[in-house]
C-alpha cells in the first residue's frame, strides 16, 4: 500500500471493459482494513497518458489531504481510477497562436487542420487493441493522401469520394465498445443528452457531412487560407480529421460509462457492503467527471450506496445529465433517476476559460440537425457540465463564487452547487485547444470534495 501525505492511497485500474486489474474482494479487504471513514476517490480525465495521469491524481490527492488535515478529517484515505482515455494532439507550435485565436472565436476544428493524419493516428493508436491500432494507422494514412492528392491535383472526384466512404466505414470500426455498438443500431436508445455525437458517425454521406463538419468547426487550415479553394476534397479531408476528433470524444464518453457502470460502481456497492460507515467522495475531471457521475448507474440502489458527496470538475458530458422530463427541452437526462445514489450534496465547477467544453463540446452535436442556443430563460441546449455547470436540479438559483480553501458554503444534502471558477480556472496557455480545461490543480478546486466531507 502507498501513502500520500501520511494517508493511504490505493490505485484501481480498469481496462476499457470495465474489469479491474487485480481482485475487487482483495481491494475493498485492503481498504476496509485501514478502517478508513472517508475516501476520497478521483478520475482522470481526456488527454492523460499513464504517467501524466498518476501525476495529476497524486497532486490533487496531496492537496486534498492537506485541506483534510486542516478540518480534522483524520481517517481519511485516497482511491485514484485509472482508465484507458485517449490522446488527442495539440496544434504544433508554430501553429498553436493561430489555433488558439480560431477557438476562441469558434473555429475548433483548425486545431485539427494543423496536425497531419499520421500525427492524429500516433497518439490515438496507443488507446486501441492491436488490430484496431491498424485501422487508425490506415484512417491517418488516408487524411494524408487525400490531402496530398488535393495539392496535387488530377485525383477524380471519384477516387476521392471513395476514399471518404472507406474513411467513414473504417472509422466505425474502431469503436468497438459494446455500448457504443447498442446506440449505433438503435440511436433512439439513449437520450439526445449523451449521445448526441451519433449523427455524424451514422451519417450515410459521410462526403456531406465532413463537409458540413469542416464549415461548423472552421476546419480551413490554419494559416494557409486559400488551401482547398480549388477542391471541395480539401476542406472534406480537414472535415474528416474533426471527425476522428468526435469519435475518439464518443469513444471516450462510451468507455467512462462503461468503466463507471461495470467497474466502479460495483467496487463503491462492494466497499458499501463491506463497510457500511465508510463515506465515499467522488471526483472526477473532464471524462472522468463523467466517469464518477456515471458510476452512480452501477449501484443498485440508494441504501447500497457509499457516495456521501459529488464533485464534477470542468465535467466533460451534458449540463442536462442530472435534469428531469420538466427540463426546458423536454427530455429527462440519463442520470435523473440515480440522485438519490449521492447521499450528500453534489458540486461541479465550471469556467469561461474551458475552450473544450465551452466551444468544442456544444458544436460536436450541430449534425443532430437543431443548433437552437438556448429557449427564453433557459440554458444552452447543447451545452457541456463545464461551461455552466448543472442544469435544472434541486439547488441554489445562482452559482457560487469559488473561494479559498477553508471557505465555507454552507452546503446541504441531496442539493446541487455550481462553482463559477472563471478567476481560478483561467490558464488559457496551457493548450491552443482546450485552453483551460486541465488548469485543475488549485487548492480551491481540491478544497471543494473536502468541504463536502466536513459538511462545510
Amino acid at each position: 500500500m502507498e501513502k500520500i501525505a501520511d494517508r493511504p492511497y490505493w490505485s484501481a485500474r480498469f481496462d476499457k471493459r470495465g474489469d479491474l486489474e487485480g481482485d475487487i474482494a482483495g481491494l475493498v479487504d485492503a481498504i476496509t482494513a485501514e478502517k478508513v471513514e472517508h475516501l476520497f476517490v478521483f478520475a482522470h480525465g481526456w488527454n492523460n497518458n499513464e504517467d501524466g495521469a498518476a501525476a495529476l491524481t497524486r497532486e490533487m490527492f496531496t492537496q486534498m489531504a492537506q485541506a483534510a488535515a486542516s478540518v480534522n478529517l483524520t481517517r481519511a484515505g485516497f482511491l485514484g481510477v485509472f482508465w484507458p482515455s485517449i490522446w488527442f494532439p495539440e496544434p504544433p507550435a508554430d501553429a498553436a497562436p493561430a489555433v488558439a485565436l480560431a477557438t476562441q472565436e469558434g473555429a475548433p476544428g483548425q486545431a485539427d487542420a494543423a496536425v497531419s493524419g499520421a500525427a492524429i493516428a500516433a497518439s490515438l493508436a496507443p488507446s486501441f487493441d492491436p488490430a484496431q491500432q491498424q485501422v487508425v494507422s490506415e484512417l491517418g494514412s488516408l487524411i494524408d493522401d487525400g490531402l496530398a492528392a488535393v495539392a496535387a491535383g488530377g485525383v477524380p472526384d471519384a477516387v476521392q469520394r471513395a476514399n471518404v466512404e472507406r474513411f467513414h466505414a473504417l472509422l466505425q470500426t474502431i469503436l468497438s465498445d459494446a455500448l457504443l455498438q447498442t446506440i449505433l443500431s438503435d440511436p433512439a436508445a439513449a437520450t439526445p443528452w449523451d449521445s448526441c455525437e451519433v449523427a455524424l458517425l451514422e451519417a450515410r454521406d459521410p462526403v456531406q457531412a465532413y463537409q458540413a463538419l469542416a464549415e461548423e468547426m472552421g476546419s480551413a487550415p490554419a494559416g494557409n487560407p486559400d488551401f482547398g479553394m480549388g477542391d471541395i476534397f480539401g476542406p472534406i479531408w480537414n472535415g474528416a480529421k474533426s471527425a476522428l476528433r468526435v469519435a475518439s470524444y464518443f469513444e471516450m464518453k462510451s468507455r467512462a460509462g462503461t468503466v463507471a457502470r461495470n467497474g466502479l460502481g460495483p467496487l463503491l456497492a462492494a466497499l458499501h457492503e463491506k463497510a457500511p460507515r465508510l463515506r465515499a467522495h467522488l471526483a472526477g475531471h473532464s471524462f472522468g467527471a463523467r466517469l464518477v457521475a456515471f458510476s452512480l448507474s452501477g449501484i443498485a440502489s440508494a441504501a447500497a450506496s457509499p457516495v456521501a458527496s459529488l464533485t464534477l470538475i470542468q465535467g466533460a458530458f451534458s449540463h442536462w445529465a442530472f435534469a428531469d422530463d420538466s427540463m426546458p427541452y423536454g427530455q429527462a437526462g440519463p442520470l435523473v433517476d440515480f440522485r438519490d445514489r449521492v447521499h450528500g450534496p453534489v458540486l461541479s465547477t465550471f469556467s469561461e476559460h474551458d475552450w473544450a467544453v465551452g466551444i468544442w463540446y456544444p458544436k460536436a452535436s450541430f449534425l443532430v440537425g437543431d443548433l437552437t442556443t438556448a429557449m427564453p430563460d433557459a440554458a444552452p441546449k447543447w451545452g457541456g457540465m463545464g461551461s455552466d455547470g448543472a442544469q435544472w436540479v434541486p439547488g441554489p438559483g445562482e452559482p457560487t463564487p469559488l473561494a479559498a480553501s477553508g471557505t465555507g458554503y454552507g452546503l446541504q444534502p441531496a442539493q446541487f452547487y455550481r462553482f463559477d471558477s472563471n478567476d481560478v480556472i483561467d490558464d488559457t496557455s496551457q493548450s491552443a485547444f482546450s485552453g483551460a480545461h486541465s488548469d485543475i490543480q488549485h487548492p480551491e478546486v481540491t478544497w471543494l470534495p473536502v468541504c463536502a466531507a466536513a459538511g462545510l
